[in-house]
């Protein structure tokens, strides 16, 4: 059999493939050089995690890789039409950041609950001033996105003494559907947005979502920016429809110096972090490897994504 051809679409720092020396040709593009790279790839690694460059580049003319493996959990940023139609096998990092996720939002719930961020202000002023904080234990979550990331999260909220309910795609054992999502976010101190971004899911928390929810109630994003009418969030905390919000994710990225989000009362604004603890490169150029030696032996792949729906299917 000849030696595969693995392409490998560059973002620093490059990932270790060690355990492929003498396996696979290996190439390495950044996304102008993608398109001519394609046609003799039979691998597409996608390392850089944020680029278009598929999108852009994959329809084109030629052969195109039988395989691609994109090293997050979001495919939306890959996903083209001409290659949703196709044969080519899209596969993702799902389950490398699932609990790191979860202990993010735990630790934006916790700082929310006891109103870290003011302390942290009022340290800085020198300033002593009491005041009372919520109890974490005892109040109700909504966690939109029933996945690993969802599902995860939801078991360290409950972990927390939170009482948490799951809303999927559709209803199921344990799992919400759609239909119960505003009746849910109406009784919600937390709402946690953990689902993949899809045509159903663009823009589901708008102006009339965060109208359900509590007055007191917070919301999270940790799934993508495009979740969220990032101008609605910001009228709902600006008239305190809702009591205080933190984004991790954004619908441009980086978000920009001049953005408005950076001085919205109530709102913690993270750099798309909230998955990423010391060695998760590491840990994703081993999951490929590891999907590698699958597909060198004819193996059926593990995180395959149902290119139609946008995410991999799960129980």
């Amino acid at each position: 059999m000849p030696t595969p051809t693995l392409l490998v679409l560059d973002a620093e720092p490059l990932p270790r493939l060690g355990r492929l020396t003498g396996r696979v040709r290996v190439e390495h593009t950044d996304a102008a050089g993608l398109a001519a790279h394609l046609p003799r790839a039979d691998v597409l690694l996608v390392w850089d995690l944020t680029s278009h460059a598929v999108r852009d580049a994959w329809p084109g003319g030629g052969p195109r890789p039988r395989w691609v493996h994109i090293a997050s959990a979001g495919v939306d940023h890959v996903m083209c039409p001409e290659l949703a139609s196709s044969d080519t096998v899209v596969t993702n990092a799902r389950g490398v950041f699932d609990q790191p996720v979860a202990e993010y939002v735990a630790a934006l719930v916790l700082a929310m609950a006891k109103d870290l961020p003011r302390t942290l202000e009022l340290q800085r002023a020198r300033t002593w001033r009491h005041r009372d904080t919520r109890k974490v234990a005892g109040s109700r979550a909504v966690v939109v996105g029933s996945g690993p990331v969802g599902r995860a999260v939801a078991r360290t909220l409950k972990a927390l003494g939170v009482t948490t309910a799951l809303v999927g795609r559709a209803a199921r054992a344990r799992v919400h559907g759609p239909e119960d999502l505003d009746r849910l976010l109406s009784r919600a101190d937390w709402v946690v947005a953990a689902a993949p971004l899809t045509e159903r899911t663009r823009g589901m928390f708008d102006a009339r979502r965060f109208g359900v929810m509590q007055p007191s109630a917070r919301f999270v994003n940790v799934g993508r920016g495009p979740l969220v009418v990032e101008e609605a969030l910001a009228e709902a905390l600006d008239k305190r429809w809702i009591a205080g919000a933190a984004l991790d994710v954004f619908a441009a990225e980086p978000l920009p110096g001049d953005s408005p989000l950076w001085g919205v009362p109530g709102l913690i604004v993270s750099p798309h972090m909230s998955g990423d603890t010391a060695g998760w490169r590491d840990e994703l150029a081993a999951q490929f490897v590891e999907f590698f030696d699958l597909w060198a032996a004819g193996e059926p792949l593990r995180n395959v994504v149902d290119k139609q729906r946008g995410y991999v299917p799960g129980p």
